[in-house]
């Protein structure tokens, strides 16, 4: 019999593998199900967003959601789909990055104890501080053959003749580890289904072996697609790095803008997999989109959702307001509104001039502010010319040859925004 939430996952592109029994399962009781999260860095990033989008589907469901942050675990580092080893991170940075994903899970489920599924948070280095090696090796090892470790893809790969990096000992125990996991969720919360990528079928179905083994019960698991590019790039970077989803590590405006580049194909498969929107909203939004791709249907759509998800209607409104400022007629004023870590984004890359704050106070005469100290342009000839050509901009705003630069002009109280014609353009940075 089919299930709600498998079959919402099911049109959206979401599920990849799912172990035989799970969706009655599902129809027989309110479930317990949990997703790893790995602690490489004090905040989550897009490619993240796909497991946390999981759990919110499966809290919506009527289920109860656990989301384990890998405190141990990510002291070893998963060797899925990994080339070579990771980097071991120390405590003082795991707690930090611990700490980091907590508070960002908040904002995406629902931890309200007086819910009956309300969501929950663990750390397995609360199971696994105090477990020594001996008894780990007794109590879990002797259940898991090396034969059935041996087996898995993620070993393999890492243990044939193409690789030539082999895995440690530290690596190849993760996959009891993560089994172990499951174990412990299973005993003492009543968790029967681990989610995740497709890459972690293997040390999910380690879990679900182990349930069977050492606690002669049934556990079930269901995977998720990695999201791919049509393109053949990797989602969720950049030439600048991740897209986070911390606004200090990657700002609400790049992060907006991300999704407004996406390809037509791929805004196709993300407006199901990012957004709660209906299966008729997206299928009307696609056909929308196919009348008139230019206007970017798609792609205004998943950036305006996926943003307000993650950030909040204040950050949207300044990253459309910051997207109009380059794309779009935009006001002296609408710049004086961005924020300077905001302005310098959406100019990243123009030239900037540093130059003394004190000479705002009697004002800068545009000639000097031109092809002064700032050598936007070449001479005072130059800026003559496009002066009078009236192609200089003063913060969006057309200027003669009589303007002068005072601090009515600053942005954040610190920068001027200079253009000639349409793409040309420099940043006066007064400090």
């Amino acid at each position: 019999m089919k299930n709600p939430f498998v079959e919402e996952l099911r049109w959206r592109g979401m599920l990849h593998d799912i172990m035989p029994e799970t969706e009655n399962h599902l129809n027989d009781k309110k479930a317990s199900g949990y997703i790893g999260f790995d602690p490489t860095a004090d905040s989550l990033h897009i490619g993240s967003l796909v497991q946390i989008m999981i759990l919110m589907h499966f809290q919506r469901a009527g289920h109860r959601p656990i989301a384990l942050v890998g405190g141990a675990t990510g002291m070893i580092g998963d060797p899925s789909g990994k080339s070579a080893e990771r980097n071991l991170l120390n405590e003082e940075t795991l707690d930090k990055n611990i700490n980091g994903i907590k508070n960002q899970l908040a904002r995406f489920l629902d931890f309200d104890a007086s819910n009956d599924n309300a969501a929950l948070l663990v750390n397995n280095l609360d199971w696994m501080k105090g477990y020594s090696l001996i008894d780990f090796s007794r109590d879990i090892g002797k259940h898991i053959t090396v034969n059935y470790m041996m087996s898995k893809d993620s070993v393999k790969k890492r243990l044939g003749s193409e690789s030539q990096v082999g895995m440690s000992f530290t690596e190849f125990t993760y996959q009891l580890l993560q089994g172990y996991d499951f174990l412990h969720l299973y005993k003492n919360l009543d968790c029967t289904l681990q989610m995740g990528g497709s890459d972690q079928w293997g040390n999910i179905t380690t879990g679900t072996e182990l349930v069977r083994r050492k606690a002669s019960g049934k556990a079930y698991a269901i995977t998720c697609p990695l999201i791919t590019k049509a393109d053949g790039t990797k989602f969720g970077k950049t030439e600048g790095g991740n897209i986070w989803l911390d606004k200090s590590r990657t700002s609400p405006y790049k992060f907006y803008q991300y999704w407004l580049n996406a390809s037509d194909e791929d805004a196709e498969s993300y407006i199901k997999i990012f957004t709660f929107l209906s299966e008729e909203e997206i299928i009307a939004l696609i056909e929308e989109h196919k009348q008139a791709p230019h206007l970017r249907v798609l792609q205004n759509r998943i950036a305006n959702e996926v943003t307000l998800l993650v950030h909040s209607q204040e950050d949207l409104d300044n990253a459309q307001k910051a997207s109009q400022i380059l794309f779009g007629k935009s006001t002296s004023e609408d710049l004086k509104s961005l924020d300077g870590p905001t302005f310098l984004d959406v100019f990243e890359g123009v030239p900037q001039a540093e130059l003394a704050k004190e000479s705002l106070e009697e004002g800068v005469d545009i000639i000097a502010a031109l092809a002064g100290d700032s050598q936007f342009l070449k001479s005072n000839g130059e800026a003559r010319r496009a002066l009078k050509e009236n192609s200089i901009s003063v913060n969006k705003t057309k200027v003669q040859e009589t303007y002068n630069v005072t601090s009515q002009d600053l942005i954040n109280e610190r920068y001027v925004l200079l253009q000639r014609g349409k793409k040309t353009y420099f940043i006066l940075n007064f400090v």
